[in-house]
């Protein structure tokens, strides 16, 4: 049975369960490895933080390919057959992480489970996006969200517990068997694998050839800025903790995911109601505050506190610029939104891992987050100037 492409009354479908849940296992078993990768790989190989920063960057790179390569692709092969290929090619890739001999075969490892990772991510929220309802858009993004933002929260916890305890060679067993169950779990949303061509999805990429568009383009840049902040908290925040001796430091991404889950159903409907200002504005501040509070981190409570603010800001902010993106596109054009949301994700967590890393080889993990809370500044600075130069046009416009 293949999934609707009209959007049904009601957001709970099975079709909306399924992928979401299939979304958090494709997303879980990229946070537990890509976290525990900087300190297996200094570890192993005595790496340097601008050789840690590639892990994340290559990784991003390929994966932003692969959602160009699988738009193209999905007018000749079909999204299902791409969505499956996807997973078996992440699959392979985690399964055999620990036969990597030295830091360009354990590279090239990345890069094939970034290309693996950006066709699945590309056409789950692509099959989401056509399940949700016209007028709960805002809502439905948020509560899928949920699905990337438990796996961004809990997924880095326990990699760095698991390698910690059993070693990298456990985890990577472990991220196997996550993304296996992840294939009954979509057969449940109705996406088996067929011989046929999905001609929704020829409509939508033709419809994206004739004319891309430009509204897309600022949202984007903004959760560039974003996930920038989250690049350098992904690579380098085991690291952190081990600079300034605090052994628990996962438990940032613990305490992190109580504010996104209780933040993420009310973004979402805040957005549907009152439009993205009154979501960005405090969460960007959010954000802000917690940067700097990590910098001076050299205790759990003051951890803990830096890690509910990131939540809040994060958990809020990122669903509400995919539902933005979406609502700026017409229905058959979701793909390219979906697809330029989670590209624009990528680019920003390999360039901060990048930039950061940089960075932080000049001075030190707590300069480093200071400097990352200055891209939510830049975010904050952007978005001002954006609303003043909408808001004088739009009497003009109706005038």
């Amino acid at each position: 049975m293949k999934l609707q492409t009209k959007a049904p009354e009601k957001l709970w479908t099975r079709a909306f369960l399924a992928l979401t849940a299939s979304s958090f296992l494709l997303f879980l078993n990229l946070q537990m490895l890509l976290a525990a990768f900087p300190a297996y790989v200094k570890g192993q190989y005595g790496a340097d933080d601008l050789t840690l920063s590639l892990f994340t960057s290559v990784f991003a790179l390929a994966a932003i390919f692969a959602r160009f390569m699988t738009a193209g692709l999905m007018r000749r092969i079909g999204r299902e057959k791409l969505l499956y290929s996807g997973f078996a090619i992440g699959i392979l890739m985690t399964a055999i992480y620990v036969l990597a001999h030295s830091i360009e075969s354990l590279l090239l490892m990345r890069i094939g489970f970034g290309l693996g990772f950006g066709m699945a991510s590309t056409i789950i929220p692509t099959l989401v996006s056509q399940s949700i309802p016209g007028n709960r858009v805002g809502e439905g993004i948020g509560y899928f969200g949920l699905s990337t933002s438990l796996a961004m929260s809990v997924g880095p916890l326990i990699g760095l517990n698991v390698m910690k305890e059993a070693g990298f060679g456990a985890l990577t067993v472990v991220g196997t068997v996550t993304l296996l169950l992840a294939i009954p779990v979509l057969l449940l949303a109705g996406t088996a694998p067929s011989g046929r061509k999905a001609g929704g999805d020829s409509r939508q990429a033709a419809s994206g050839r004739r004319s891309f568009n430009k509204r897309l383009l600022f949202p984007a840049f903004l959760n560039v800025l974003l996930a920038i902040t989250y690049g350098g908290v992904l690579s380098f925040i085991s690291l952190f903790g081990e600079s300034v001796h605090l052994e628990q430091v996962g438990l940032f991404f613990l305490f992190n995911v109580v504010t996104i889950l209780i933040v993420r159903p009310i973004s979402g409907k805040l957005f549907d109601r009152k439009g993205h200002a009154v979501v960005l504005v405090p969460a960007a501040f959010c954000i802000i505050a917690s940067l700097s509070v990590l910098s001076l981190a050299t205790t759990m409570p003051v951890l803990i506190l830096s890690a509910l603010l990131y939540g809040l800001g994060f958990g809020a902010i990122q669903p509400t610029l995919q539902a933005w993106l979406l609502r700026s596109s017409a229905r058959e054009q979701h793909g390219v939104a979906n697809s330029l949301f989670y590209n624009s994700t990528d680019l920003g967590v390999a360039l901060g891992a990048f930039v950061l890393g940089v960075i932080s080889s000049a001075s030190n993990y707590a300069v480093m987050y200071r400097y990352s809370a200055g891209f939510m500044v830049l975010f904050l600075v952007a978005y001002t100037i954006a609303e003043g130069l909408r808001r004088r046009n739009e009497p003009a416009t109706q005038g």
